[in-house]
Formats: C-alpha cells, structure tokens, sequence
C-alpha cells in the first residue's frame, strides 16, 4: 500500500483519471530542444530534450496515442530538470506531430526502439534513469527483462499505470464504464491508419470500417503490421508481467487500485527482489494530482524518491 490521498474534488477514479489529462497546464522552464534521429530501416525517431549539463539523464515513456507534450510528461520532464537533471522525452514512431515512413507504427512491445534511444543518448551521460507511464510502462519493463541489450548506465526505473497484462486489460476497457476512453483510442488510432494508408498503398484498411474494439484493430492493424500471427499473440509476446522475473535493474511500479483500465492481472505478486510493486487504493490511470504542491503531482514526488534514495 502507499499514501496517495486525492484531492476532495476528485472523489471517483474516473474525475482521477480525466482530471489531469484535460486540464493540467504544464510549463517547462525551458523549451524542448528536438532532436531527430535515423533508424536503421530508414525511419525517424524525435526526441525532445531538456539539457543543463548533468551527467545523469532521465527518459520518459509515454502512453497510448500520446507525444511529449502530454502534461504527464511535461510534469515529470519538469520535476527532474529542476533538480539537475537532463531530460529526454521521446515521441514513439508516427507520434510526434509527423508522420514516420515507414509501414510499422509504435506498439506495447517495441524495445528495439526504445533501446536505440537509450544507447543513443548514453554516450554523455554516466547514469540514465527510466520512467515510464501506462503503454510506456509496460514497454520500459519489457526492455528490462528482456536477456540481452539492456545498457549498463541504466540505474532506476519506475512505471506508473502498467497494463501489465495487455489482453485482460483491453477487455477491460471494453466495459462499459470506460467506453469514452476507449472510443477516445480507438478514433485516434483509425485516423492514423487512414493517414498511413495515403503514404503506404500497401496497407489495407478494408476492414476499417467493421473495426469496433481496440482488440479487433490490433487484430487486423497492430499485429500484422508488425510480425505477429494475431492480437493474442502479440498480447502473449508482448506483455510485461513476462519479462517481470528478469529485471535486474531496481525497478519501482505503482498501479493504483482503482485505475479504471488495469485487469486484475496487473496486479501480480512480485517475487523479483529488484522490482518493487505499489498499489495505492486511489490515483485512476495515470492521475495521482495533488494541489498545492508547487505544481508536482504525487508521482512526481515518487519517481524523484525512488530514484534518488540508496
């Protein structure tokens, strides 16, 4: 358990969850500095900095349909920069206000480029630390648990709202409680397609019409586009709570009781002595909104705990 009180305001995880994402308004001291960087399938990645000088670097994941400029991101990129770190925010493939070009987008399971990202910006720093919210949590814990590629110079790493188990937890948001969210993620990941479509004449969207869940798209867009058989299987392949044994890094993930999209398998017993697990009873999906706090939400507070304490 852990200490998350919400603001009175806030009195059910759904006001928790859309709270902050509506209308949080975040600043940052200094504006992003952007940096495009190539892929070796001749593709782009953009990362957006904040830089100071420090040898300690902290790289932040974002969620579904989201970039940079979210305020989850924002709050946190802030947070650390103002305690001497640099910041790398980085925009998955096709998220950064720009089209990628090739035919494959982002998807829950996409270390290669989350690890491209790592070395790439590992060079000038000693010690890295990754943060990583809901689909970026669950990619930056596949990224830790997987056998080979994990770099040295990453020390910490903490997740918030992991949907640890990505079947159970797409059919929860299939209920009926969250259908605006779901509707929200669906329209967005459709237009995407259609604008993916006018690049790439190969891709058929054909079957966009009779998609209706978010399942059915990763059965029909998500896992053919990127080599797996159907949603199962890039749901099995692709899902954090597999690679959770094999973390070595010290690893902090908070999932909030009453986080409206999490299954009851994201809420597994850890058996890794690495990876701490926190379940505070409140906070919706990625929310934890404090007021009166400079400015910093809860899960600010506790990334910069987590990652400064010995």
């Amino acid at each position: 358990m852990s200490s998350y009180s919400p603001p009175a305001l806030l009195f059910n995880r759904h006001l928790e969850t859309i709270y902050p994402s509506l209308v949080r308004r975040v600043e940052l001291p200094t504006a992003y500095q952007r940096e495009r960087i190539t892929t070796p399938d001749s593709d782009f990645l953009d990362l957006d900095w904040l830089k100071k000088g420090s040898k300690n670097l902290v790289i932040i994941s974002h969620g579904l349909e989201g970039n940079s400029e979210r305020a989850y991101v924002k709050g946190m990129a802030r947070a650390f920069f103002n305690l001497d770190f640099d910041v790398l925010a980085w925009n998955y493939r096709g998220c950064s206000g720009e089209m990628n070009n090739q035919l494959r987008f982002y998807h829950s399971g996409a270390t290669d480029d989350l690890g491209r990202v790592i070395n790439h910006a590992s060079i000038n720093y000693d010690s890295i630390f990754l943060i990583g919210f809901s689909l970026g949590g669950n990619l930056t814990l596949k990224y830790l648990g997987e056998l080979t590629g994990v770099s040295t110079k990453v020390k910490k790493a903490v997740t918030f709202s992991v949907p640890l188990h990505l079947h159970s937890s797409c059919l929860q948001i299939l209920k009926r409680s969250n259908w605006l969210y779901h509707q929200r993620f669906l329209r967005s990941l459709k237009a995407k397609v259609i604008e993916k479509s006018k690049q790439q004449s190969s891709l058929d969207i054909s079957t966009l019409r009779k998609t209706k869940t978010l399942i059915e798209f990763d059965d029909y867009f998500t896992a053919p586009i990127h080599g797996f058989k159907n949603a199962i299987d890039y749901y099995t392949q692709c899902s954090a709570i597999h690679f959770l044994n094999s973390i070595k890094v010290p690893t902090l993930i908070v999932n909030a009781a009453n986080d409206p999209f999490l299954s009851e398998a994201c809420y597994p017993k850890i058996t890794n002595s690495s990876v701490v697990f926190e379940s505070p009873n409140r906070g919706g999906h990625v929310g934890f909104a404090q007021f009166n706090q400079n400015g910093l939400y809860w899960s600010e507070f506790k990334a910069v705990e987590f990652t400064q304490n010995d």
